[in-house]
């Protein structure tokens, strides 16, 4: 049942990024067209892409997260053992989720909220802010599951004595030395 629930999530998600990543770049196009070709740039395009780039950035940090496809130094946790190695893991997992809980969910909709009843809007578009500022609590709402989740499959794993044989490849494990 969690796996079924946990594809649809992940492709409701990544199918979001790609769309506003599609809307974003023929955003651009129309923008570098109206200014450069027709010489009567657009009013819109402009505050739009700025807020399809906040909505890319922040689900597609989440899919980053769940894909083991975020930046990293590695340099020293590549010299522990692989069991210190797992060790570093579940803190960053921890430290990732306790964030995203405190500053992206509760900290989002309180910024959600008072943006929403202030009335902010936006100037070019007329659209309520609050609805923008919506990626924050929700990127971090997926934040939070992705973490909590390799945070119960790292523990697993260290718990069985098993090795995480690549970032993020929980399925293909070895005996830890």
């Amino acid at each position: 049942m969690f796996e079924k629930i946990k594809k649809v999530l992940d492709h409701s998600l990544e199918t979001l990024v790609t769309v506003s990543m599609g809307v974003l770049v023929l955003d651009v196009v129309w923008q570098v067209f109206t200014r450069y070709v027709l010489k009567n740039p657009s009013s819109w395009t402009e505050e739009f892409a700025t807020f399809l780039m906040i909505w890319v950035g922040m689900l597609g940090a989440s899919v980053a997260l769940n894909r083991g496809a975020h930046l990293g130094i590695d340099y020293f946790v590549s010299k522990l053992s692989a069991k210190k190695t797992l060790y570093v893991a579940l803190f960053a997992f921890a430290v990732v989720a306790a964030f995203s809980l405190l500053v992206l969910v509760v900290g989002g909709i309180q910024l959600v909220s008072v943006t929403l009843q202030k009335g902010q809007v936006s100037p070019a578009l007329g659209l309520q802010m609050g609805y923008v500022y919506l990626a924050v609590p929700i990127s971090g709402f997926f934040l939070v599951f992705y973490s909590v989740e390799l945070f119960v499959i790292t523990l697993v794993a260290l718990i069985r004595g098993k090795v995480i044989e690549e970032p993020h490849d929980f399925e293909s494990t070895a005996a830890m030395d």
